[in-house]
């Protein structure tokens, strides 16, 4: 029975040493974002440091140009960095490959990838199921199901018709309008999507969208809802929220800076926290050695329901007296 002690003691040191090895190593991160840094790298960092987890991180930024992509694929190959940090769904699906059309020649397959910031990994492509991606794959989503999106609107207002503007050319906004269509057949509301309009190389374009967002009003639109959207999220403050709220309509917010632009409500996380939970991820696949296929794509277990209360006023819409128990109040101008 002592030798056995001893053995089991002897494995339990031999394990605490590699992990202690492990997380002295300096390690090397290609990260890889679509519009510049945000809270979410921010959080991405922190989290690394405060673990002690010794990390340079090599920022790529594409500047909502996906063609981009290949070239950067090819830097990874030669760099072989200890891991790949992703943002949002364009440039993971650019990195990874949809997860039924792999190309080993275009795509990175042999080093693991934590991506951040993909509202609908299933619908887009990425993975085929949340529990495991079964390759070199895992992450993080940052946005509540459409289901308790709607919910929060019902709630707040019951509605019959739902406006949505979105980037022709963006998964997750695509994924997202494609589980809303679904949820209003079932529930018996209809959506009235728009898109963006395009420039002569197909990229979507701020021309026009007031005149968008004036006509999803006329159409009978009584929210505009603002699906998880990188361009759109250029536009938000500057045109598509004053628009709609000059014709007095409600706008909810999928995301935390699609709230900040000014929306009525929201159902968002915090976006720094969606940076520490990839880096969570990304600290098991480095000093734990856990392969990536088994660890599960999940979201925040917990999200913010945001009123902005000088909206609800300019709008005369208050929010139902039961929401003053739970939802977060925010200032800003309306």
């Amino acid at each position: 029975m002592k030798r056995r002690g001893f053995l089991l003691l002897g494995a339990q040191l031999a394990l605490a040493g590699r992990l202690s090895a492990a997380a002295s190593r300096r390690f090397q991160i290609y990260a890889i974002t679509y519009r510049g840094r945000t809270e979410v790298e921010h959080g991405f960092a922190d989290y690394l440091a405060e673990r002690g987890i010794a990390a340079d991180i090599i920022h790529r930024d594409i500047a909502l140009d996906t063609g981009r992509l290949p070239a950067l694929v090819q830097e990874i190959r030669q760099m072989r960095p200890d891991l790949v940090y992703t943002w949002g769904s364009g440039v993971t699906l650019g990195v990874v490959g949809a997860s039924a059309k792999v190309d080993p020649a275009r795509h990175i397959t042999d080093i693991p990838v934590v991506f951040s910031l993909v509202a609908a990994p299933v619908s887009a492509g990425i993975v085929a199921d949340l529990r495991s991606s079964g390759r070199n794959v895992t992450g993080v989503s940052h946005v509540a199901t459409v289901a308790a999106q709607v919910q929060v609107m019902t709630a707040y207002r019951a509605f019959r018709r739902v406006g949505l503007i979105y980037s022709p050319n963006e998964p997750n906004a695509l994924a997202v309008l494609q589980e809303l269509r679904a949820l209003g057949r079932r529930q018996g509301f209809a959506v009235l999507a728009r898109p963006f309009n395009t420039d002569a190389g197909g990229r979507p374009s701020g021309e026009g969208a007031a005149a968008i967002v004036r006509a999803l009003k006329a159409d009978g639109a009584e929210w505009l809802y603002m699906p998880p959207d990188s361009f759109l999220s250029t536009q938000a403050r500057g045109v598509v929220v004053p628009t709609a709220l000059e014709a007095g309509l409600p706008v909810f917010a999928s995301t935390e800076p699609l709230m900040a632009a000014g929306a009525l409500v929201g159902l968002v996380s915090r976006y720094y926290n969606v940076g520490q939970f990839a880096a969570y991820k990304a600290e098991q696949i480095l000093t734990r050695h856990v392969p990536p296929q088994r660890i599960p794509i999940e979201t925040l277990s917990r999200f913010s329901l945001q009123i902005s209360l000088p909206v609800a006023r300019r709008l005369g819409m208050l929010p139902p007296l039961d929401m003053f128990n739970y939802a977060e109040f925010i200032d800003g101008n309306a």
